[in-house]
Formats: C-alpha cells, structure tokens, sequence
C-alpha cells in the first residue's frame, strides 16, 4: 500500500516553502525525490496540484483543496499517537494561530492569554490582531474572532458573547462642545467614523415613537478599528460609535461617557469564533474556544 501520510507531508513542505528544494532540506530528501512524489500524486488523482515555474510555484484550485485535507489529516495523525501515548487523555498541545478584530483582541485576549498558557503549557498560540476580514482557511488561521453576521456557510462558529453599539465621548470633549441631546445634535460635532469597506457614515437610533432612523455623520478623521476609535475618544477628538465591550472600563472609570441612550437603536452584535470545523476538532482548538466561552 502506497505511504500516502508521506506523500501529503511532501506535498504539505512543497506548498508551505513555495519550492521542492526548501522542501527537500526540511526533509532530508533531494528535490528530485520531491518533484517525483509530487507528481505520483498528480497522477494518481489525475489532476494538477502545483503550477511550476522557475522562481516559484503556485497551487492550483485543487491543489488548495487537496493542501487543506492533508494538514487536517496530518494533524488528526499526530494527535491520534498523542491521545494513544497519553492513555487516551488528549492535551491541547502545538502551535494555535488566533486572529481576532484588535479591540477585542486587546480587551479579552490578551489579558486572558497569561491564564490559557497556564492552563495549557503544551499549547503555543501565534496571536494577529487586525480590523481587515481574512480568509480563514487561506491565511492558515485555526480561530477567528468576528463580530456581526457570519458570511461563510462553509465555516463553524461558536457564541462567545453580545453587545450593543453604543455613542461615546470623553468628559473634556463634550465641556468644549457640548452634550448632544437628540440625534440631530450630531451635526455640530467631530464624529469619527470607519473607513472598511463594509462600514457605512450613517448611525441607527430608535425614535421616541419607537421608529428606527439612520442619521448620517460628518467628522475630520475615518479610521480602521474600533480601539482605534476608543483612543481618539479619550483624546477628546470627537464623538464615537463602537461596541460597548470596547468601553466598559472606560465607563467605569469615568474617562468615557454614553450619549443618546434614550435612542439606543437595539442593535445586538454577537462575537464569534470562527473555525475550520470538522467532527474531529484538534484538542488545542477545541480547548482554546471552551476556554473562552467559559471566561466570557
């Protein structure tokens, strides 16, 4: 029977260095031996994987889907003689990629990460905080944290918690300027808005007859991420609207206050955690969302 783990772990080198040679150091094996095993693959499945040139190589669609299954398949491997050499006790263990929105990266993530890596000292997590939306299975990530509607049918998601929008000020702002008192009060202030793609320069309240209305807002500065916004707050730049998990302390501690909470719109916006799901999640995936969830 044909070694087919090995050949995936080849195919996995070649696709990860972008070229036989690197992987045949990784390896141990000469880049002729890799070119070769590469190609009984392609043979047997009958298709192309990898696009060969002389600088590089790149993976065709099927070479994608086939790069995929062979990681999931690789790890289930390795954590199947894990599981048998503990005594059929999983441990999380090995390297966990988190990408996570930055404000809720800064908020939670990386005050909790401390107590996860003591809980799970054989897991070591790879953390990118970034605003942009990301291919999660492209970029490699095992969780995600997103907030708002889930897009990818194709993914898994766990709740890990709700908030609400809500319109923030500092205190010395709001001396300077004024606190607005109704929606229309907007017009005459500095409001900061997103600059992504999918944001929109209009803000949702609900009316005293219980109509919902958007109210488009005007300021000097558009940014890339709700932290960034909380800054520019507690700066006294101007007025911001973002999820109130961002805020809470700030609120607590009086640097930043809630404006036009009779017209909050009752928008909810649920965090996730997105993953590449299948029926046999790796104990360090699985461990770090229920880590999560219990800690939200």
């Amino acid at each position: 029977m044909d070694n087919r783990a090995g050949e995936m772990e080849v195919f996995v080198a070649v696709s990860e260095t972008r070229s036989f040679s690197a992987a045949a150091r990784r390896l141990k094996l000469s880049p002729s031996a890799v070119s070769k095993l590469v190609t009984r693959i392609e043979d047997r499945l009958g298709t192309r994987l990898v696009v060969r040139s002389t600088r590089t190589l790149q993976l065709t669609p099927e070479g994608e889907v086939y790069l995929q299954r062979a990681q999931r398949i690789l790890a289930e491997i390795v954590e199947t003689e894990q599981l048998v050499a503990a005594g059929g006790r999983t441990v999380p263990r090995g390297l966990l990629r988190v990408n996570a929105a930055v404000g809720f990266g800064e908020r939670y993530i990386m005050p909790l990460a401390p107590e996860f890596l003591a809980r799970y000292p054989e897991v070591r997590l790879d953390l990118t905080l970034t605003d942009s939306m990301i291919d999660v299975v492209g970029e490699r990530a095992d969780v995600a944290i997103r907030t708002g509607p889930l897009r990818d049918s194709s993914l898994k998601a766990r709740k890990l918690m709700e908030s609400r929008p809500v319109v923030i000020a500092s205190p010395a702002y709001l001396e300077k300027h004024g606190v607005p008192q109704t929606p229309d009060d907007l017009d005459g202030h500095n409001c900061i808005r997103f600059n992504f793609r999918r944001s929109v320069d209009e803000w949702a309240f609900r009316m005293p007859d219980q109509s919902s209305e958007l109210r488009s807002v005007f300021g000097n500065m558009q940014v890339s991420s709700g932290s960034i916004v909380r800054q520019l707050c507690l700066a006294g730049v101007g007025i911001g609207r973002i999820g109130r998990f961002h805020v809470e302390p700030d609120f607590d501690a009086g640097t930043l206050v809630p404006l036009l909470e009779d017209y909050r719109s009752g928008e909810i916006e649920t965090v996730y955690a997105v993953y590449a799901g299948h029926e046999h999640l790796a104990a360090r995936i699985r461990a770090f969302i229920d880590f999560l969830a219990e800690r939200m």
